[in-house]
């Protein structure tokens, strides 16, 4: 049992580390694979929790990507997400809860100048025991909204 309070326990599923590995690619970029650690904690009795991320090179063990946000509990079966990420980019997402599967569509994504030009996302993450998987799709660059990483974690 969480320290979230009651209102916000449909968000207990993502609570803890998970690490495992992912795969990406995009029609403007060389595939490739990486390692992920994800985490989701609480901040007892507040009705959120906060999300970070990084990545390194599957080969070579190099940094890749990092972000942080919260996910918040808004009503039963409803959620929102904020992710922001070093690189210039914002993602503010609505989503659902069905199911141990949480959809994530973007409401706003926001750019820094020197950004990648990024209009729109989603993430799936689906949560099953001590297996979170996710895709995650972008419209970026000229390009419509198409995949661009899935992974498979294991809860640590």
């Amino acid at each position: 049992m969480s320290d979230l309070p009651p209102e916000s326990a449909q968000l207990e599923p993502l609570i803890g580390t998970w690490k495992g590995q992912g795969h990406g690619d995009y029609p403007t970029i060389e595939s490739f694979d990486y390692l992920e650690e994800v985490s989701f904690s609480t901040i007892p009795t507040k009705p959120f929790l906060v999300y970070t991320q990084k990545t390194r090179h599957a080969g070579t063990g190099a940094p890749l990507h990092t972000e942080a946000g919260y996910v918040r509990s808004v009503a039963p079966g409803r959620v929102e997400l904020t992710i922001a990420q070093p690189t210039g980019i914002v993602e503010v997402h609505s989503g659902t809860i069905e199911d141990g599967v949480f959809a994530f569509v973007s409401d706003r994504v926001v750019t820094t100048p020197t950004a990648v030009d990024v209009s729109a996302c989603t993430r799936t993450i689906t949560v099953t025991a001590d297996v979170l998987s996710y895709v995650f799709a972008m419209e970026a660059v000229g390009e419509p909204l198409t995949k661009h990483l899935t992974a498979r974690l294991g809860r640590v």
